[in-house]
């Protein structure tokens, strides 16, 4: 049988659903019950379809980076917003760790850009906060099982190229402020308890290091403070003083390694 040019286009035209009724529909995401992320899930549909793991956020800035001295021992932080929108030049001075977080990311999306954004920056180590956005549903449903398999590939790249991988608990929620309400809701606590068990056998059985945030910043209901998190899922400037400490630590034995 002979395809023709036309027959070709017909093809892709009906493949791609691109046919003049289609072309005006506008693209829908099932609802999640909360209306907050699916305002949010539509508002990200062009960075799902067009760059899913928002390469482009960080590639200059990679581009420009020099590859470390030959006795610098380079620490990246990967995550989500939380990681985002931590000021490491302000918790630890003259350090020079790299910011490469991306607020709302799921592991999913950092499974994607983790090459670019660590492996080709040529760490000695790499702290790893991930998986509240997850919980969430962000990027759509996912099962703890597959959260954690996205951990585990990730380790297993840097692993590969004799980065120390550090990882960070999933960190409390509260519900205390009105902000805070749908953050909790869509982050259940158990499953938050779940996935950082794992992580902690994860981590001890491969000799990983596990750094766990969770019980400095919880109160007496297992909740995060509520003095913590303005939005009851975020640390503002006191949570990250809390923070930071742990982080350097977990990263001094990672350095001593």
């Amino acid at each position: 049988m002979k395809v023709t040019n036309s027959s070709l286009r017909l093809a892709v035209l009906l493949f791609s659903g691109l046919s003049a009724g289609a072309q005006s529909a506008t693209p829908t995401l099932p609802p999640t019950g909360f209306p907050g992320l699916d305002h949010y899930r539509a508002s990200r549909i062009a960075v799902y379809t067009d760059d899913y793991g928002q390469l482009a956020r960080y590639r200059d800035a990679n581009a420009a980076l020099k590859p470390p001295a030959p006795n610098e021992k380079r620490v990246i932080f990967f995550g989500d917003s939380i990681t985002d929108l931590w000021k490491l030049e302000d918790s630890f001075p003259g350090k020079g760790y790299i910011n490469r977080g991306i607020g709302g990311q799921t592991t999913s999306q950092m499974l994607v850009r983790f090459r670019q954004d660590v492996i080709d920056l040529l760490p000695h180590a790499v702290v790893i906060l991930a998986g509240t956005n997850d919980i969430a549903g962000n990027t759509g449903p996912i099962s703890n099982e597959d959260i954690e398999k996205n951990f585990a590939s990730m380790a297993e790249l840097a692993h590969a190229h004799n980065i120390r991988v550090i990882y960070s608990s999933i960190l409390p929620v509260h519900n205390y402020t009105a902000q805070a309400q749908d953050f909790f809701a869509q982050r259940p606590r158990g499953r938050i308890l779940a996935v950082n068990q794992w992580l902690k056998d994860y981590c001890s059985t491969s000799k990983f290091i596990y750094l766990d945030y969770f019980p400095a910043l919880i109160d007496d209901k297992g909740l995060l403070r509520k003095d913590l998190a303005d939005d009851g899922l975020h640390p503002n400037k006191a949570g990250f003083a809390i923070m930071a400490p742990l982080a350097e630590k977990a990263i001094e034995t990672s350095l001593q390694q």
